[in-house]
């Protein structure tokens, strides 16, 4: 059997920063310390940290006092504000791509655009951005969902760093077509698109694919979308626990992916698997 794992599999850029950030904070400050909400989407490394002494609370009213690590995803700007307020030491584990949005949606209010966040309106990443337009913006998941809104002359639209690079054009589309005037910024981060296109090239070589990564996680949700769309026998796991020797049998190639907020030392025991067989 053939296995090929994708070259870009694993964490990225700004969960590897986030986790680094808490795991210091863990390692060196004797101060309670709780996240807001899990530090990244993979329950089993927020399981290590809480076995290490992080609480995760689902707001800044549960922090008694100590330390509190804002997650890779971004917390909203109210918690911002009552974090600050409250003089809790913060440990800012956001991811600087998503800050970029922070940043894009508030220009985009002061300018007079009607704001538009292309994502998954219930995500933690897209609450965060669109905290930031003060109830003013908008989460959209597809031109379809677009054309039951009403437009201003004057639309700026940002993404979820993870959102497929398909949606998000075609919703920038139907944008330009309605809008008199749009500005547009695609924070779509590289490595999601560069994950997205390893995965459908593998996916379309292999007999089957194996993305592994947590099921709270959107981008590792749309890999598992993604290769399904060219390899209907793709598996989705969070662990190699999952995975059963018959599933594989007839398979002479098997590709192995995985998301954003997997670390190694998930991906590692499953490639041992497939070797095993």
């Amino acid at each position: 059997m053939k296995i090929s794992v994708a070259p870009h599999a694993g964490f990225c850029f700004g969960v590897r920063r986030a986790i680094d950030m808490a795991f210091k904070a863990l390692d060196t400050q004797k101060d309670p310390i709780f996240s807001l909400g899990p530090i990244i989407h993979n329950p089993q490394v927020v399981q290590k940290m809480q076995e290490k002494g992080l609480k995760v609370v689902s707001g800044v009213n549960e922090i008694p006092a100590g330390t509190v690590i804002f997650r890779s995803h971004g917390v909203n700007a109210q918690e911002r504000e009552e974090a600050t307020r409250r003089n809790l030491t913060v440990v800012d584990a956001t991811c600087p791509f998503v800050e970029r949005a922070h940043e894009h949606v508030k220009r985009f209010l002061e300018n007079g655009y009607q704001v538009l966040v292309v994502g998954d309106a219930n995500h933690p990443e897209v609450l965060s951005i669109l905290s930031y337009t003060h109830g003013k913006g908008t989460a959209v998941s597809s031109p379809e969902e677009l054309r039951s809104l009403t437009l201003t002359q004057k639309v700026g639209v940002v993404s979820q760093t993870t959102q497929s690079l398909e949606t998000f054009q075609a919703i920038v589309v139907e944008v330009i077509r309605r809008a008199r005037e749009a500005l547009i910024f695609n924070t779509i981060c590289d490595a999601t698109k560069i994950r997205q296109e390893e995965s459908i090239r593998l996916a379309q070589q292999a007999d089957a694919m194996i993305v592994i990564g947590g099921r709270n996680s959107a981008n590792t949700r749309r890999l598992t979308e993604l290769c399904k769309q060219v390899q209907p026998r793709t598996f989705h796991i969070e662990t190699v626990d999952e995975l059963e020797k018959e599933s594989f049998e007839s398979v002479r190639h098997v590709g192995v992916t995985a998301g954003a907020s997997t670390p190694q030392w998930l991906i590692d025991p499953v490639v041992r698997f497939l070797e095993g067989l």
